[in-house]
């Protein structure tokens, strides 16, 4: 697929960091390698007498994980999705965009996520993509619970609800916490991007999420290289011609 990019897309690539090149000769990008930390020495506990010990439950089974949700990873809540563009004109939607889009990634839950240089940076990644003429772009974002981590809705259930309720023509899945959601798998990120994945029936991208290119800017042109996937995604017949 190529995209016709005007003098001001262009400009936008440029403060992204990102060469105009075509998304097949990027070279692999080595994801960033996760800290390695000393368990501390274990200490032994004293036997409980057999009295303590509660009598197991018959019949009573462990409760399960919800489904999609990978339990190696902390616990997140995901918060209901939000139009970023709403104010978009809907007949200046470019048809190569599709439907719509629902984008998934880590963030504070309240406040403009164009804030900050992460914020500013997707804010770039989106309008190089001409998103911010669509005005069904949503946006879920994952964070830590503010309360107990009982209180909050199962993560799963509410990516289920928002696939629901948006119908998107493809789903950008924007870092580690957000592929291992959605896919319900513990794999690096590197091996999960850069190939097409399905949602509960819709097509889906993995990608670096804003924070982690502000960090590694050699990955923004693998980057780059997702984003024209996802588009080919959200609508193949205009990627075929």
């Amino acid at each position: 697929m190529s995209l016709h990019l005007d003098p001001r897309q262009r400009a936008m690539l440029q403060e992204m960091g990102v060469r105009l090149w075509w998304p097949g000769t990027a070279a692999p990008v080595a994801e960033e390698p996760l800290p390695v930390r000393a368990a501390p020495p274990a200490t032994p506990l004293p036997a409980a007498p057999p009295a303590s010990r509660p009598a197991p439950s018959a019949g009573r089974p462990a409760p399960a994980a919800p489904p999609g949700l990978h339990t190696s990873t902390s616990v997140r809540q995901l918060h209901p999705p939000r139009a970023l563009y709403p104010d978009a004109d809907p007949q200046h939607t470019p048809a190569a965009l599709g439907a719509g889009w629902l984008l998934v990634a880590e963030g504070a839950a309240d406040g403009d996520p164009f804030t900050g240089e992460s914020g500013r940076l997707l804010g770039n990644m989106l309008r190089a993509l001409q998103l911010h003429r669509h005005p069904r772009v949503f946006l879920c974002t994952l964070s830590a619970p503010h309360g107990p981590a009982a209180d909050a809705p199962p993560a799963a259930g509410t990516l289920a609800e928002a696939l629901a309720s948006v119908q998107p023509s493809v789903l950008l899945l924007m870092g580690r916490a957000a592929a291992h959601l959605a896919l319900g798998r513990s794999d690096p990120l590197g091996p999960l991007r850069a190939q097409p994945h399905t949602v509960a029936g819709v097509p889906a991208v993995v990608t670096y999420d804003a924070a982690y290119l502000l960090r590694a800017p050699g990955a923004k042109p693998a980057a780059w290289a997702d984003l024209c996937l996802a588009r080919a995604l959200a609508c193949p017949r205009s990627a075929a011609s």
